[in-house]
């Protein structure tokens, strides 16, 4: 389940009216809307607020022309948002370092990096500034809503302090008791705000918002009681959501650990039965490889099936180093195995002109073991034929081997037994420079199952990876 599209749905829900059904007891906006405008007015002779340029406050009129985007319910009303509220923008002092200040009695210096990520309050600041650059920028107080006007435009905040704002913000202050101000900021914080906004935004590199197209903005505004409401229903039903995104996080934590037993059990002989009817790993070793030495001694399995055996990497590795320049062969298709396309794992299909290094040969069947920084678990099973020239990079190990199929080799690697030794025994400083050396790597024991049993393995963790798989897909959706 997608969460963020379900809170956006609420929200939409909400300001639309639908959320909850309408009380005929409430009071309806239009009373409301009576009282702003006698607050306004009152506000505007003691000069404390400043008439809207070609606007007259007393007309009531204005507060409906415009075509409302959507139906609301009857109590309800349409508002200009500068109507209603006070829209402005900040001012910076130049050079701003003239007028910072360490001084505790310093005035907050409110920036965009004092916001919290999904943030909803503005706490505190990291910088002051002094009396003087107060008077050439806009005091906001708390209780008052910023919102960001470039960049990142239109994103919401209710001030907890008081302060001064830059020029990349514009503070909106409701008149009188218009909103509640958890239900403006759930109207703010809604995709029909950020659509009215992005209209609006102006500016080629930059968009950027006005306090001018910001105050033409159009909202509905419910009853006073009625926002109260659906501030508690919103919280009520996106703590659902919430609860849902940590169980995600949970059952996904889970989800991975289970991928880990599955493959732990796997290569313990426990994930499938056996059958007697299989040729036991140590004749199909006397038929393949007879000078190859089996390991009795394992340190992490000790009660493996009787019909498997372990060896070292070496013994079970048939591919031998072979080299390609695709430089000089400037026309010939390569299909290129590198380590940074490995989350695509789709080769890159590349003319040699454009390759700048010597490169592995390899071909189907042969399983790649990332060097590089083991503990991001990179395993490549190079699964089709190509007509073109299969080659790989040299941060890979190649892995050819007559008693495995491809693909049990590939989950032998991926199982956490194996991802421990190899993250354990790097090289270099640091995750981001480490690397696995391929000359201990070889002396790693490997399991060797009958191979319809490793058939039967594979097909099994498959099976049970796609399970798991589809679960996370479902919560997406």
């Amino acid at each position: 389940m997608d969460t963020q599209k379900l809170r956006q749905r609420i929200l939409d829900l909400a300001i639309r009216g639908k959320l909850l059904p309408q009380d005929p007891n409430d009071e309806p906006a239009s009373v409301l809307l009576d009282r702003i405008r006698a607050e306004k007015e009152r506000l505007i002779a003691e000069g404390k607020l400043k008439r809207p340029k070609a606007k007259k406050s007393t007309d009531k009129s204005h507060y409906q022309q415009f075509t409302p985007p959507f139906d609301i319910p009857d109590s309800w009303e349409w508002v200009r948002l500068g109507d209603v509220c006070d829209v402005a923008r900040g001012g910076s002092p130049r050079p701003i370092k003239s007028y910072l200040t360490y001084r505790v009695d310093g005035i907050n210096w409110i920036k965009i990096g004092d916001t919290e990520k999904d943030g909803k309050f503005i706490n505190s600041t990291k910088e002051r500034i002094i009396p003087e650059g107060a008077l050439k920028s806009r005091l906001v107080h708390k209780g008052d809503f910023l919102l960001t006007n470039s960049m990142s435009f239109g994103r919401p905040y209710i001030l907890n302090i008081d302060g001064c704002i830059h020029d990349g913000w514009l503070v909106i202050s409701p008149i009188g008791n218009v909103f509640d101000k958890d239900f403006l900021y759930l109207l703010l914080s809604s995709e029909y705000a950020y659509y009215q906004f992005s209209e609006k935004a102006s500016g080629s590199a930059v968009s950027n918002l006005n306090s001018d197209k910001v105050a033409e903005s159009i909202f509905p505004l419910p009853p006073l009681e009625t926002q109260r409401i659906i501030v508690r229903e919103c919280e009520k039903l996106t703590s659902f959501a919430q609860t849902i995104d940590n169980e995600k996080k949970d059952l996904e934590i889970t989800i991975a650990l289970t991928k880990s037993k599955i493959l732990d059990l796997a290569m313990q002989g426990k994930l499938v039965p056996q059958d007697p009817a299989d040729e036991p790993a140590a004749d199909m070793l006397r038929r393949v490889n007879p000078k190859a030495k089996i390991i009795t001694d394992n340190p992490h399995y000790t009660q493996l099936p009787d019909n498997w055996v372990y060896l070292s990497l070496s013994d079970i590795n048939t591919y031998k180093s072979s080299t390609v320049t695709p430089a000089n062969m400037p026309e010939q298709l390569f299909d290129l195995y590198s380590v940074p396309i490995f989350s695509t794992l789709t080769p890159e299909n590349i003319h040699g002109g454009e390759i700048g290094s010597a490169k592995q040969v390899i071909n189907k069947g042969d399983v790649l073991l990332c060097k590089i920084n083991p503990h991001l678990n990179r395993v490549w099973e190079i699964i089709e034929d190509s007509h073109n020239v299969q080659i790989a990079s040299s941060e890979w190990i190649v892995v050819r081997s007559e008693l495995h199929h491809p693909s049990f080799l590939k989950w032998y690697f991926n199982s956490p037994e194996f991802r421990a030794l190899l993250s354990s025994q790097v090289s270099g400083v640091g995750g981001s420079l480490t690397r696995a050396q391929p000359a201990i790597v070889k002396g790693y024991l490997v399991p060797v199952p009958p191979m319809e049993e490793q058939a039967r393995i594979s097909k099994a963790i498959e099976h049970w990876f796609e399970c798991l798989d589809s679960i996370i897909s479902g919560l997406s959706n």
